[in-house]
């Protein structure tokens, strides 16, 4: 752990920290701190009683720290250790934060939107660090766009820029043509979209110029 910059191992971590404090509270975690839809509240009985299930603001945050199983947990640990490090070396610790809480909201966002206004009775709740992960993975193509990645199924090798568009064209499509899918295809899009707008706002590319712009 030592070559992993502090706030990627950080996330690391609490990802899994929480990972293993759901093994012991998992209802009372996901009923509090997942991402529910919008709409009125839905009451649920688990092992510590009768719960309430609704949406809170600080689900749009809670949420990139619950997963829904080892293989969840295994495969986001794994793009943030891939992605995380050259990207926080790159923009250094305190915008990493930023860029990386600004992804898993966008994400949150988004998927609240698609989500609907309904209340939560047979419905799963959005969890994952994904949504961030998919906006590591934006950020990665946009300042490596020239690094060769290997994807794993099958293993072929292909500049960043082009994986990174590949993956979001993948996620769209899904997204449209699976409604009912149990992979949250629009958080993931949400994070790109929000990583790619926070980029280019800190580039000075948008309307609205940052106070100093980075060099990225």
């Amino acid at each position: 752990m030592r070559d992993i910059p502090p706030v990627t191992q950080a996330l690391l971590i609490a990802n899994v920290a929480v990972f293993l404090l759901q093994q012991v509270l998992g209802p009372m975690l996901i009923a509090n701190f997942a991402l529910w839809p919008l709409g009125g509240p839905a009451y649920a009985s688990t092992a510590q009683g009768i719960v309430e299930i609704s949406f809170m603001p600080w689900q749009l945050v809670t949420y990139g720290f619950l997963h829904g199983g080892m293989l969840h947990l295994a495969m986001n640990c794994l793009a943030l250790y891939m992605f995380g490090g050259a990207i926080e070396q790159a923009l250094e610790s305190r915008p990493f934060v930023i860029y990386y809480a600004t992804c898993v909201i966008g994400a949150a966002l988004l998927q609240l939107a698609t989500m609907g206004v309904q209340p939560p009775q047979g419905m799963a709740p959005t969890v994952g660090a994904s949504g961030g992960v998919y906006g590591l993975l934006l950020a990665y193509g946009m300042l490596f766009p020239r690094r060769t990645i290997m994807l794993l199924i099958p293993p072929i090798p292909m500049p960043a820029w082009l994986f990174v568009i590949l993956f979001g064209v993948i996620e769209l499509f899904q997204g449209l043509a699976r409604a009912h899918s149990p992979i949250a295809h629009f958080a993931h899009l949400g994070g790109m979209l929000a990583g790619l707008l926070l980029l280019q706002y800190w580039r000075g590319k948008l309307p609205i110029k940052p106070k100093r712009r980075l060099m990225l």
